[in-house]
C-alpha cells in the first residue's frame, strides 16, 4: 500500500470517528445554537432534573442574571402601588439621640404628613430614624435592604422591606418609586447615592427631581468646593450645581419636594 493511500485511509478514518462523536446537525438550546464538539451530550431538561451533580451553577452568570432579574421583578412588584413617595439617605452610623437622628426622624414625619411615603436604604443609623418617623405619623415605612457583611437586616420601623444582593437593583428602586431626595448626613454610601442622583438628572436619565442636603454645617464645604474649584475648572456648569438644595429647615425641604411634583411633566409611555 502506498503512503498516498494510507494517508487516504487515515483522513477517512479521522472523518468517520468525527462523525461519529460529533453529530452534524445544528443543536438549538433556546436561542444558541450548537454544532459538532459544542453538542452536549445531554438535554436542558434532562440536566435541569437530574438531582444528582456538583451544585457550582449557583455561582454561575447565567444563574446570577436569573437572581438579578427575580430582584427586579419583586422590587417592582413591592413599590408599584406605593403611591408619592421620597427617597431619603443618610449615615448607618447616626446614633439615637442626637441632632441628626432628631432631624431624620422629623423629616420622615413630616413627609408622611404631607402624603408622601419614605423609602430609605432600610438599616440603623439615619434610615431608622426617617422610618420611625414615617411609621409613628401613619404612613409607609419602606426599606431597601442589601446584602452587607456588617448590617443585620431591616431596621424595627420598616412596614414594606425588599432586600437585594445588588446594589445597582436596589438603586434602581430609590430612583424609580421616587419624587425627589433627602439627603441627610452621611458616608461614603451615602455620598454615592447623591453623586448617582446628581448624575441621572444632570444627563436626563430621569425625570428632573429635587435633591435636598440637610445640614449647612456638614454638607456647606461640599457646597464651597463645587461652586469654587469645581465650577471655576469647567467641570460643571453653574446649572449643574443648582441641581442641588442646602437647608436646615425641614417644612422648606419637603416644600421644594412638593412644589417640584406639582410641575413634573406627565410620562409618556415608551
Amino acid at each position: 500500500m502506498s503512503d498516498e493511500t494510507q494517508a487516504d485511509d487515515a483522513r477517512t478514518a479521522g472523518a468517520t470517528e468525527r462523525d461519529e462523536d460529533y453529530p452534524g446537525f445544528d443543536y438549538h438550546t433556546g436561542p444558541v445554537t450548537l454544532r459538532g464538539s459544542r453538542v452536549p451530550g445531554t438535554t436542558t431538561d434532562q440536566r435541569l432534573l437530574d438531582s444528582r451533580g456538583p451544585s457550582d451553577w449557583l455561582h454561575t452568570d447565567p444563574w446570577r442574571v436569573m437572581r438579578i432579574q427575580s430582584e427586579f421583578v419583586e422590587g417592582f412588584g413591592a413599590l408599584a402601588e406605593l403611591g408619592p413617595a421620597v427617597s431619603v439617605f443618610g449615615s448607618a452610623r447616626t446614633k439615637p439621640g442626637t441632632p441628626f437622628y432628631e432631624l431624620a426622624t422629623h423629616v420622615g414625619r413630616r413627609l408622611v404628613e404631607e402624603g408622601y411615603a419614605v423609602i430609605t436604604g432600610g438599616g440603623p443609623g439615619a434610615m431608622e430614624a426617617a422610618n420611625k418617623g414615617a411609621r409613628e405619623a401613619g404612613g409607609a415605612s419602606v426599606g431597601l435592604g442589601i446584602e452587607l457583611p456588617f448590617e443585620q437586616g431591616l431596621n424595627e420601623h420598616v412596614n414594606l422591606g425588599v432586600n437585594f444582593r445588588y446594589f445597582f437593583a436596589r438603586k434602581t428602586m430609590f430612583v424609580k418609586y421616587a419624587q425627589g431626595f433627602i439627603v441627610l448626613p452621611g458616608g461614603f454610601g451615602t455620598l454615592d447615592e447623591l453623586f448617582e442622583a446628581v448624575t441621572l438628572v444632570q444627563t436626563q436619565k430621569v425625570t428632573s427631581f429635587p435633591i435636598v442636603l440637610m445640614g449647612t454645617d456638614y454638607w456647606g464645604g461640599l457646597f464651597d468646593w463645587l461652586r469654587g474649584t469645581v465650577l471655576e475648572a469647567g467641570t460643571v456648569s453653574q446649572k449643574d450645581v443648582d441641581l442641588l438644595h442646602l437647608t436646615d429647615d425641614v417644612d422648606e425641604a419637603v416644600l421644594l419636594v412638593t412644589v417640584a411634583e406639582d410641575h413634573v411633566p406627565p410620562k409618556h409611555p415608551e
